[in-house]
């Protein structure tokens, strides 16, 4: 069936959106190819577009010779809206192929907010949206990203989920499938044999129960092809695996707009309340050598003028003063700048930022988190304000004047003095402007300051710990705001608390709210991560309507020996580690780098995965 999907391009805001055929997009004839692979991401496609893993994903998928994969992103409402008056369904952007049509349908999960989404992609694209109600003609729907390592409010919807890194589990799942396919293996029998894979969770497989007070009682296999535990996946060999030089290239504007060189990935820090750093352990790096390259790549091939060197913590680079002055050496003739996101305020080197700034400057971003030291050694951060302040010195003497500077409120133990701190800093920051010799700086003095809620993550030391209730929240970001209102040159920025409850409700919930997903879409929650899209009202009717308590999932206190949702799946970091440093938090102890010790997190049991360990 022929769709005129061209007819709808002219009624709505961005019609470059839906067009595909970017340079360097991959269109395989599908009927040429033996599995297809349908890469849905759950959000706009300017957000879709700037995620680096789903370019690295589609560019391992369309290298197998025997696969095909197409990318697919969620409309806006505009396009929603005309798709459905007109009945069209969801379009893949290289070959505007029905979701349906594909083998397998993948998700990554970037956002807790973002799971609405799945459900509406699903139903547009003419795939059932719940596991149970697939035949054996229906795609398998798989997912993964950092929202899977918590994949019970998913449970419902998702088939099977890939956990870790995605580069190697990713083409192994797809030669099941097609291994399945080919033989007429049944669906269930497919689905058993994705489970035998490492790092992958087939949620039908596991029974639920739980307590009279409404905790998790167990959560076990019930078929013996199912671990008990689900190991992550890990890429040890980083240096080569798969980096993708040659992505599609957007016609029009996207969050992340550059190319992203990924130097290195997982961090040794330890901050209790990131997520991040706790799941992308161990930290592995690339050579210089291969990132010279693989960025002269990237330029010839897209044509970018700006390339941002993409980790946890850039600066924690052990060669990023090397590398920054060979890419600018290499990269000079053809005018291409070099950004560096996510900097720690105590290590920010001088020499780097020299090169950085050679053809173009653009913001320095740093993120203390906490407004007072005290606070810092709770999270474990590790940096004090005089790192801030000779950092700042260094940024300003050198020609910036723009700075972003990210906090987090409703942090475990804090106090108001604690949020005073932040306006206090951001006073330190424009001082310490004006301390720099007025001959060095420039004019036009920006410092933004954002202020992000607190969100309890599994897999975290603060996993346990409750999110302040909305009261709470508003009070203190007003207690903040008004700190601001005599400085000038700095501004504040926060999140909205009622976004930010929904996303603590899912990112520690269980599987009963799988049934609250579902009840919110059904009244009409979409797009939940656009301010203006964000239905609150919608969601307290869903979980009404389900019988379930926000507070219970986001404001209550977890304890320590309690069986989370997510304890059946092994991201390698030891539930023993966290509980320690918990502990720890709450005594304002920290705990050093893992450069410089073993500190026992877990991944010891895993033989030459992590050089700490060794």
């Amino acid at each position: 069936m022929t769709y005129d999907f061209d007819a709808l391009l002219s009624r709505v805001e961005k019609p470059a959106r839906y067009t595909g055929s970017e340079m360097n997009a991959e269109v395989k004839p599908l009927s040429a190819a033996e599995i297809s692979f349908a890469f849905c991401f759950p959000d706009t496609y300017e957000v879709a577009m700037s995620h680096l893993g789903m370019k690295i994903l589609y560019g391992i998928l369309n290298d197998l010779p025997y696969a095909v994969c197409e990318r697919f992103c969620m409309p806006w409402v505009d396009m929603l809206s005309e798709m459905k008056k007109a009945g069209v369904p969801l379009l893949s952007l290289e070959s505007h192929t029905p979701l349906c049509k594909f083998d397998i349908v993948g998700f990554t999960l970037q956002y807790e907010m973002s799971y609405t989404n799945i459900l509406e992609m699903l139903r547009l694209g003419g795939v059932p949206v719940k596991a149970d109600e697939r035949g054996e003609d229906d795609p398998i729907v798989v997912a993964g990203g950092p929202c899977a390592f918590n994949p019970e409010p998913l449970w419902m919807f998702i088939d099977a989920f890939m956990i870790g890194d995605g580069e190697e589990v990713i083409i192994q799942l797809t030669d099941v499938i097609n291994e399945c396919r080919k033989n007429h293996v049944p669906r269930k029998e497919c689905l058993r044999r994705l489970a035998g894979l490492r790092g992958v969770y087939v949620p039908s497989l596991y029974h639920d129960e739980y307590n009279e007070d409404g905790t998790l009682k167990s959560l076990e296999p019930i078929d013996g092809c199912a671990p008990q535990k689900v190991l992550k996946c890990i890429i040890t060999d980083f240096e080569n695996a798969y980096a993708s030089t040659h992505p599609p290239v957007p016609y029009l504007q996207v969050v992340f707009d550059r190319i992203m060189l990924e130097i290195m990935r997982g961090c040794t820090r330890g901050c209790r309340f990131c997520q991040a750093g706790m799941l992308y352990r161990p930290v592995r790096e690339r050579s210089v050598e291969k990132l010279v390259q693989l960025a002269k790549e990237s330029v010839e091939n897209t044509g970018y003028e700006e390339i941002s060197l993409s980790s946890l913590s850039s600066s924690d680079y052990s060669c990023i003063s090397e590398l920054a002055e060979r890419l600018t050496e290499e990269l000079k003739d053809k005018r291409v700048s070099l950004s560096l996101p996510s900097l720690r305020v105590d290590k920010f080197v001088q020499d780097t930022l020299t090169h950085t700034q050679k053809v173009k400057k653009s913001s320095l971003t740093f993120a203390p988190e906490a407004g007072t030291q005290r606070l810092r050694d709770v999270i474990n951060k590790n940096v004090t304000e005089a790192d801030l302040v000779n950092t700042l010195t260094n940024a300003f003497s050198n020609g910036w004047g723009a700075v972003k500077l990210y906090f987090m409120t409703g942090l475990p133990t804090e106090t108001d003095e604690d949020l005073i701190g932040i306006a206090e800093l951001a006073k330190t920051a424009v001082e310490t402007y004006y301390h720099v010799p007025k001959q060095q700086r420039v004019k036009g003095l920006r410092i933004t300051c954002s202020a992000s809620v607190f969100v309890p993550k599994p897999f975290t030391p603060f996993q346990w710990c409750a999110q302040d209730e909305l009261d709470t929240v508003r009070r203190k970001q007003r207690l903040i705001k008004e700190r601001f209102m005599s400085l000038k040159s700095a501004h504040f920025n926060y999140h909205d608390s009622g976004v930010s409850q929904m996303e603590a409700c899912f990112a520690v919930g269980d599987r009963r709210l799988a049934r609250v997903l579902y009840r919110a879409w059904e009244l009409g929650c979409l797009l939940d991560g656009w301010t203006e899209q964000f239905r609150y009202d919608l969601w307290q009717q869903a979980f009404l309507d389900c019988g379930l308590d926000i507070a219970f999932y986001a404001h209550r206190k977890r304890g320590l020996d309690e069986l989370l949702p997510w304890d059946h799946i092994d991201a390698g970091i030891s539930k023993d580690f966290l509980r320690r440093e918990y502990e720890k938090a709450m005594r304002e102890q920290t705990t050093r780098d893992c450069r410089e010790g073993c500190n026992g997190c877990g991944l010891q049991k895993l033989k030459g995965v992590c050089r700490a360990c060794e």
